[in-house]
């Protein structure tokens, strides 16, 4: 290998760990703020998010990374992952230059102080406090796809940051599948006789339930060594490394599945975090390929594993040590339709796996609006709520149950949502290739959740960010990735569930 080459790779390396030590930073700021920071105190991030912002700006700037970057592309010889760790490099440094460094520090405030704002908005219910921000950040990411791309559709340029790629034209054929294929059954559900959930509103004391949250993390291989779980209004997860993973949860006292599935899904992505190989940690190369992957990991744990009825029968005894009185006499197979009763919610994170995706579908339908300039901002309430009465039938009262439920957009995550739906599918692909290689379901019966962690860690996980995701779903054997295998599977499940020819 040439010396200017090995150089290079040497100034990559070194940026990279400055880089992760403002990740680190950031990191830990937005997992306090959105779970046991003062209400107040977004007002000191903002000022922390905003000088850490000038730090990456200024990496960004220098001549000399660039200079290395470019060192490495050009070199053939190089090893793949450092060509790798060049081009992500090279992507965050032209979209963080897009913007000027004033420009750039103020979106990193902006994106603080609408994170505070959004919090106050839904405990109110009140959209108009949030409106003013969500008007910018719609502004800031129109900015953004213009300067990466003006030949491109603006929300075409959006989705690449999450799942790259992909594209409106592929995305609308998918969500026209789900939407043609799964309506139809969602209705005829509608009305079908409803299985008994009686035992799910019960009282469950809020202490047993943060108990049984450590046991089910330690069913799924998550120790509090190097995983932690708090609470907040939206879950999510974060973490720096594999040593430091954050899962969030939240707990209604008379909806214990609530917090069951959310634990279950974050703990998905923070298994992907936790997989990912050693030689990795504190670089670029570590986290996820995209977030389509990262969704496909968390969809995984909480539907496939989590809704079946194998784990129904792992997890029901275990329900019964902390909450005997509540779920006396419940059999597993009347937990497993419980907590897979279809029915038309408002709620995505609470939406069963039949209906989820039609709640992608609203979001998405919503984003290229937002984009594109057809959609006011003071009238977003109003199309989301005519969206969900056309698609499901049901219409909110309230901005808490509409259109103020998620978090993405105050964090300028437009275009994100597409990747809950993808993930779903490409789950239920791994899926299938993994009851190919191995019996799934009979240790997933006896609580045992090892064997399919390995899978996915084989396959997934340990190659963090070194494989792009289409790497990745090759490695998975979603090859060619296949829509239709996503609407069979729920087909073929709400069918027998329900009793449907």
């Amino acid at each position: 290998m040439p010396v200017q080459t090995e150089e290079a790779i040497r100034k990559l390396h070194t940026c990279d760990e400055t880089r992760y030590a403002i990740h680190h930073a950031l990191s830990i700021l937005m997992s306090d703020g959105d779970t046991v920071a003062p209400r107040q105190s977004w007002r000191g991030r903002a000022v922390s998010a905003g000088y850490l912002g000038e730090l990456s700006y200024r990496q960004a700037r220098d001549p000399a990374l660039k200079e290395a970057v470019d060192t490495v592309l050009q070199d053939s010889g190089a090893a793949p992952e450092d060509r790798r760790l060049a081009e992500l490099f090279q992507e965050d440094m032209q979209d963080m230059l897009l913007f000027s460094e004033k420009e750039y520090v103020e979106n990193q405030k902006l994106m603080t102080e609408a994170s505070a704002a959004w919090h106050e908005a839904k405990e109110k219910s009140e959209y108009q406090l949030f409106a003013p921000f969500l008007e910018k950040i719609i502004a800031y990411n129109r900015t953004f796809a213009a300067r990466k791309d003006s030949s491109r559709d603006p929300y075409d340029v959006l989705l690449d940051r999450y799942e790259k790629g992909i594209c409106t034209k592929s995305l609308d054929v998918f969500f026209d599948l789900l939407r043609t294929e799964l309506t139809p059954l969602i209705r005829r559900i509608a009305e079908m006789p409803k299985p008994r959930t009686d035992f799910l509103f019960r009282s469950y004391p809020l202490h047993l339930q943060r108990a049984f949250s450590d046991r089910l993390m330690a069913m799924m291989g998550l120790t509090r060594d190097f995983c932690a779980i708090g609470e907040t209004e939206h879950p999510f997860t974060s973490g720096p490394n594999k040593w430091d993973v954050r899962i969030t949860t939240k707990y209604h006292e008379f909806d214990p599945a609530d917090s069951m599935f959310s634990v279950l899904h974050e703990g998905g992505h923070a298994l992907y975090e936790a997989g990912v190989d050693d030689s990795l940690q504190f670089t670029r190369l570590a986290g996820g390929s995209s977030m389509g992957i990262h969704e496909s990991q968390s969809r995984f744990y909480e539907n496939l594993i989590g809704r079946s009825l194998p784990f129904s029968r792992a997890i029901l005894p275990v329900l019964k040590s902390y909450f005997p009185e509540q779920l006396s006499g419940v059999t597993a197979e009347e937990w497993y339709r419980a907590v897979n009763l279809s029915e038309p919610s408002f709620i995505r994170t609470e939406a069963d796996e039949l209906t989820y995706p039609i709640h992608v579908l609203i979001r998405y339908e919503i984003e290229k609006q937002m984009i594109s300039g057809s959609a006011q901002v003071k009238d977003l309430p109003g199309i989301w709520n005519d969206l969900y009465e056309t698609y499901l039938g049901i219409r909110p009262s309230c901005d808490r149950e509409g259109i103020l439920q998620d978090s993405h957009w105050s964090g300028a995550g437009i275009a994100y949502f597409p990747s809950y739906a993808l993930g779903s599918a490409y789950g239920v692909q791994m899926l299938s290739n993994m009851e190919k290689d191995m019996d799934v379901w009979g240790p997933v019966e006896k609580g045992d959740m090892s064997h399919v962690t390995a899978w996915l860690r084989e396959h997934i996980h340990r190659f963090g960010q070194t494989k792009t995701p289409g790497e990745l779903l090759i490695s998975a054997g979603v090859d060619p990735f296949d829509p239709h295998v996503y609407v069979d599977y729920l087909k073929n499940k709400y069918t027998g569930l329900y009793g449907l020819s």
